[in-house]
């Protein structure tokens, strides 16, 4: 992934302590390369040891200006693993960022919803995100330290989503602690802010939210954006530097919309999903399914 270099000085997050839960992967892990060769401290968190070795390595490979990466073993869904964690980090010096990241999230029919499905997405969106926050928060206030929160959100938050009814409830949720927090915390100088970014096609993400090619719709179609393309990565990662950054300490309780204006122009993020026969989703199912259980034997032998 390419830096743009000539928006900011390369140290700008020098001194930077910044906290990304699930970045070993996708969005989180490209936003901590950035912060890295920007001169950050980054720490990054998950579940599975072998995608955090694998990070780690490519991620030293970024360091610059101070930079450096650092991985924990945590499960977001867990408030005692956060804690532990975020303590940890804290032996070392205070965090100055938290980039709230990790994420779940799967296209259904909502009829076909499970609890079990819904708890998995909504423990590691909701619960996870306030976990981290109050972890961090806690720690902030006791010691009088500022601080900058960051919550990757959806556009979702203001239209609502057909087919990916728990995100969208677990991401609204995120939405109200942001401008919740924000007043509350004001005080301490503990800025809370939100990213809604559109369609940045990641791996991960991209796979399991357009599992078959008649899925590939709503958000995977660049010709329902105004812009008429797919998001570039530099771009998601310089808006998050400028929130980490002492460049922008006015900004709290904001969800910043980053998508070429496709929540503007387009119905639904996936409404065109409403052409799929009971076939065509039993073929996804099957498929998410599939990768599901091949991430699970993953974790157990890594």
């Amino acid at each position: 992934m390419s830096i743009a270099p000539s928006i900011f000085r390369d140290d700008v997050l020098a001194g930077k302590r910044i906290l990304i839960t699930g970045g070993g992967t996708g969005l989180g892990k490209e936003l901590a390369r950035s912060f890295i060769a920007r001169g950050a401290a980054v720490y990054i968190c998950g579940r599975r040891q072998n995608v955090l070795d694998n990070a780690i390595a490519e991620l030293q490979q970024s360091a610059a200006h101070g930079g450096t990466a650092k991985a924990f073993i945590c499960d977001v869904r867990e408030a005692e693993q956060i804690d532990a964690m975020v303590e940890q980090i804290w032996a070392d010096g205070p965090l100055t960022g938290l980039v709230n990241n990790a994420a779940a999230n799967f296209i259904s029919p909502s009829v076909d919803i499970s609890p079990r499905g819904f708890a998995a997405v909504r423990s590691t969106v909701m619960d996870g995100a306030l976990y981290a926050t109050l972890a961090c928060g806690r720690r902030w206030i006791a010691q009088g330290l500022p601080g900058s929160v960051v919550s990757m959100l959806v556009t979702w938050v203001w239209t609502g989503s057909a087919y990916v009814l728990p995100s969208a409830m677990a991401k609204s949720a995120v939405h109200a602690m942001t401008m919740s927090l924000a007043v509350e915390w004001g005080k301490h100088n503990i800025r809370v802010n939100a990213v809604a970014p559109g369609p940045f096609p990641t791996e991960g993400a991209w796979e399991k939210l357009a599992p078959i090619p008649k899925a590939n719709v709503g958000a995977a179609s660049p010709e329902q954006v105004p812009l008429g393309r797919y998001g570039k990565m530099p771009e998601l990662c310089n808006l998050l530097t400028f929130l980490q950054s002492d460049g922008c300490d006015y900004i709290t309780g904001a969800n910043i919309a980053i998508d070429g204006g496709h929540h503007l122009a387009a119905p639904s993020t996936f409404a065109e999903l409403g052409k799929l026969t009971s076939e065509d989703w039993a073929e996804a199912k099957s498929l998410v399914r599939g990768r599901a259980e091949q991430e699970k034997a993953q974790r157990s032998t890594g």
